[in-house]
């Protein structure tokens, strides 16, 4: 299987800055868990002191997130004092260059030693009136996300044409070359030294694939398109494009800027002041710096004035380590911060990945960032993974355990009766062809969307033994990857951190499946027999250990022609549902059920705690936009905005400042894009917000920033309360609702609610089960109580309760 990166890199000429932070040092150490203080609000720092005080602010981080060693500050003090003002750090008198204006003075302190340094302002006849105390950390990182991952392979040479930073003797690490090929020392946190590059719009181009770098020789192209900035002036299509390295990862800071400027001294007259912090999606697992995507060029946003800021260690194609995510977005905002200064606002921008991240940071960070347009978001990514590691499991059943049932065959939608997603007929089983083969297997010609979009996930996330990522070959030309050691790639060892390791020394998984009732309202609904359902859940069975997993087999390793081959020699050879690795029903002991898999509850209550799982605690403007692909059988099901507006309610007792958008597809040539419009409205959104600071975010939306929906051409169908009625209540169904059909998952088919988050349910007997309700309208012979007490002998799910390990 090949890897899921897809990263575009640019080639042009560049300037090399010094600017952008100092700072070096190694890893080590570092808090397990979020810090519970939240970092200082985005919004303009202010103008004029408290009467009779001159104050001291820190303006890039919290105090004790500063990293690089160097920090932008100001001091809070009326002109008339600007004279007798004195810096001092560490007890040793310094003097940044400050800027100046009536009432305060702004610039960059560096310098700051690594750990705790004392910064004081001082009055020359006055004495002591301030003191800050900023804690620094290396510019690689970490400040809070634990211990750095190993191996890390580098791509700053691949991506950038960059040899990285020489920081280590230890050969393990990626090997630096000079201009002749020889080694010359070696890189353990690949950071490079910070420089810019200048791109232009053509006339005529649309999309950030259009872009073309300015001329090295300082020439000025004569086809530079213009653009008009949210303040009317219409000026040069000229982007400053500056790279680097920051907590290892490679950031992006993206904004207009005036032809022939000095890259060491950035003109900041054309940017508006608005900041978008651009995060992006995919599934990783880690052990790489990622690629640094030109998408961040967002033409619609940077045409109209806006900076944008991004990092590879924020695109959750690298990693799904939502600490270091958070860490990485605070470090990399930071780095902005003190090189452009404070901007008026941040709103989030990213899809998927990109959407979750907008969720759980405002949760995790306040104040990083002040508005979110979450794109085809979940409300995390472990909540995924209980329903996305049931996909196999029920596939399996129905094309091998149950392939004489033609109910699974004879109509694809039939599958969604366990899967929860939907199916289609209309798109193909990418494995049908292989049937003659298959002796043994009886697969559906269509697709559902555990096969079309979710397949090889449960192995990346799950099975150590699978590099998902193609890590060993990325490494290989630099690095002496076995001197690693043996590398557990899995979602679980990319945040080792928070899981723990277990007594097998493999990281210990949250997955599990005891007391699952699969197919439970399909059942109830008439849709399955009762013998179907209890079949089901006999033979179902659940995952292996991560220690007792084994390498997998087609599709995994490829699908090329030498491949197929060997599915033709071995028909076992052929295993996309990774049955090698699944706790399986044994036909010679038809009456003994396959085995569950119990989770951890120790990383279980790690995971709930540490900021991985989205509770709902958001209080931001936020406009939540799916285009509607359920047809297509995309992973971004829509039902996911509506379990994160049910989690918001759930903690916040009301998601009046969450609007939902939908936009359809079906039949549109070309997907319309909604994001310049939400943008518009996010600006009004905070506009409101900042002229009417004492309204709550809900009374201070615009008008279209309100639960809609849209037609295929982006046009409005419909819009206000009640347009997702009969999603999250009984009322009839709105007329967004009864537009866009919705599916769920297979945990939700299995009694659990919409918004998810159940990683271990709570137990009840079958008995109470039976008692209470929980079957009806079946209502169960004595036998079949005995059968479902040989299923379940630990009980049943109680979707009633909290998770077991839910804090309490």
């Amino acid at each position: 299987m090949g890897s899921w990166k897809q990263i575009a890199a640019c080639t042009a000429g560049a300037i090399v800055i010094a600017a952008c932070g100092g700072g070096s040092g190694g890893g080590g150490g570092g808090m397990p868990f979020i810090p519970s203080s939240p970092p200082p609000s985005s919004g303009p720092p202010p103008t004029t002191p408290p009467a009779s005080k001159i104050a001291l602010q820190l303006l890039s981080s919290q105090p004790e997130h500063v990293s690089g060693g160097d920090a932008r500050i100001a001091v809070l003090a009326p002109q008339a004092e600007h004279a007798q003002i004195e810096l001092w750090l560490n007890d040793a008198k310094i003097s940044p260059a400050l800027a100046a204006d009536a009432q305060r003075l702004e610039g960059l302190v560096t310098g700051l030693k690594l750990g705790a340094n004392t910064l004081e302002l001082r009055h020359k006849t006055r004495g002591k009136l301030d003191a800050l105390t900023l804690t620094n950390h290396p510019i690689t990182g970490p400040m809070f996300a634990g211990p750095k991952q190993e191996p890390f392979v580098c791509s700053v040479l691949t991506e950038l044409g960059k040899e990285p930073l020489v920081d280590t003797t230890d050969p393990k690490y990626y090997a630096v070359k000079d201009a002749g090929g020889a080694t010359v020392g070696y890189s353990q946190h690949c950071s490079i030294a910070p420089y810019v590059l200048y791109y232009y719009m053509p006339v005529g181009g649309t999309t950030h694939s259009h872009y073309k770098p300015m001329p090295t020789d300082g020439s000025r192209p004569a086809d530079i398109a213009k653009t008009t900035l949210t303040d009317g002036r219409e000026v040069d299509f000229i982007v400053r494009w500056e790279r680097g390295t920051i907590n290892r990862f490679i950031y992006q800071y993206v904004m207009l800027a005036p032809f022939g400027e000095d890259p060491a001294k950035p003109d900041t007259s054309l940017w508006n002041k608005r900041l978008v912090y651009h995060f992006q999606g995919g599934v990783g697992f880690g052990h790489y710096q990622g690629g640094p995507d030109k998408r961040a060029g967002l033409v619609d946003a940077i045409g109209k004035g806006y900076a944008i800021a991004y990092s590879t260690g924020n695109r959750t194609g690298e990693h799904y380590d939502m600490i270091l995510g958070g860490e990485t977005a605070l470090m990399t905002k930071e780095g902005f911060v003190k090189r452009y200064g404070v901007p008026s606002y941040t709103v989030g921008l990213g899809a998927s990945g990109g959407g979750i991240q907008q969720y759980l940071y405002p949760q995790n960070h306040p104040g990083l960032i002040d508005a979110a347009i979450a794109v085809q978001p979940y409300p995390d990514m472990v909540g995924q993974i209980p329903h996305v590691g049931d996909c196999e499991l029920l596939e399996h059943y129905m094309d091998v355990t149950d392939r004489a049932n033609l109910k699974w065959t004879s109509d694809i939608k039939n599958r969604t009766l366990l899967v929860g997603f939907n199916a289609e007929a209309g798109v193909a089983n990418p494995f049908f062809a292989l049937q003659p083969y298959l002796p043994d297997v009886k697969m559906a010609a269509g697709s559902t969307e555990c096969r079309a979009a979710w397949m090889g996930l449960t192995a990346g996330a799950m099975n150590p033994k699978f590099d998902a990522d193609g890590i060993l070959a990325k490494g290989a030309a630099r690095m002496d990857m076995a001197a690693f050691g043996t590398i557990p790639f899995s979602h679980y060892d990319d945040v080792r951190n928070i899981y723990g390791i277990g007594a097998d020394g493999y990281p210990r998984s949250t997955w599990d499946n005891v007391g699952v009732q699969y197919g439970l309202r399909s059942m109830k609904d008439g849709k399955l027999t009762s013998a179907e359902f209890l079949d089901l859940n006999l033979k179902v069975g659940g995952w292996k250990r991560m220690s007792e997993m084994v390498p997998e087999g087609f599709p995994y390793n490829g699908t090329g022609s030498s491949e197929v081959q060997k599915v033709a020699a071995d028909p076992n050879y052929f295993d996309p549902w990774g049955r090698r690795n699944m706790n399986r029903w044994n036909p010679a002991t038809p009456d003994v059920p396959a085995p569950r898999t119990h989770g951890d509850l120790e990383a279980i209550k790690a995971m709930q705690r540490s900021g991985l799982v989205f509770t709902g605690k958001t209080d931001i403007p936020t406009i939540d936009w799916h285009p509607y692909l359920e047809q297509k059988l995309n992973m971004h099901n829509v039902h996911q905005s509506f379990a994160i507006r049910q989690r918001i309610r759930h903690k916040m007792g009301s998601s009046d400042h969450q609007a939902i958008w939908f936009t359809e597809t079906r039949g549109a040539g070309k997907e319309f894009d909604q994001t310049p419009m939400a943008l518009a409205v996010i600006d009004e959104w905070l506009t409101q917000i900042r002229a009417h600071p004492d309204r709550s975010v809900a009374d201070n939306r615009p008008e279209r920033a309100v639960d809609s929906c849209f037609d295929k051409d982006g046009a409005l169908m419909a819009k206000g309360a009640g347009v997702w009625d009969g999603v999250l209540d009984t009322r009839p169904k709105g007329s967004c609702t009864q537009a866009f059909p919705m599916y769920g998952t297979s945990r939700i088919v299995a009694g659990g609610p919409i918004e998810g988050g159940v990683f271990k349910c709570a137990l009840k007997s079958v008995d109470a089960a039976v008692a209470d309700g929980t079957y009806a309208p079946w209502v169960p012979t004595g036998a079949e109580i005995l059968k479902l007490q040989t299923i379940f002998p630990e009980g049943v799910c109680d979707f009633g309760k909290p998770d077991q390990g839910a804090p309490s």
